[in-house]
């Protein structure tokens, strides 16, 4: 039990670990890849796009988000409020990453081309 925890500390402190901490969440990576799809969405919007998400963990994962300089949230001061979020540059630069992950997803999952074959 040690040797785990020492382990995953160093792996905190790695460019990998601090990678996974930012898309660690059950909703993170879908609401980057609806950012990156649409350019730029509404609250409501996006929770309509991520289905069963609820209100609680998409306003979380949302301040994560933005606390991690992902995504970026604009409020534009009328009645009703009216807020907008975009992925921001450093979010826009982990696409092509999320996208290779989800070709190597698609390759190995349960029932894909690599178990066919």
């Amino acid at each position: 039990m040690t040797a785990y925890v020492m382990l995953d500390a160093k792996m905190q402190k790695t460019g990998c670990g601090y990678a996974l901490s930012l898309i660690n969440g059950r909703y993170k990576m879908s609401i980057l890849h609806w950012l990156a799809e649409k350019t730029v969405l509404r609250y409501n919007e996006l929770k309509r796009y991520l289905g069963g998400i609820s209100h609680k963990t998409l306003s979380l994962s949302l301040k994560e988000l933005e606390a991690d300089g992902l995504v970026l949230r604009t409020e534009y001061p009328q009645i009703p409020p009216k807020v907008e979020y975009r992925l921001s540059s450093k979010g826009k630069s982990l696409i092509p990453i999320l996208d290779t992950l989800c070709v190597w997803g698609e390759e190995h999952r349960p029932g894909g081309p690599s178990e066919n074959s």
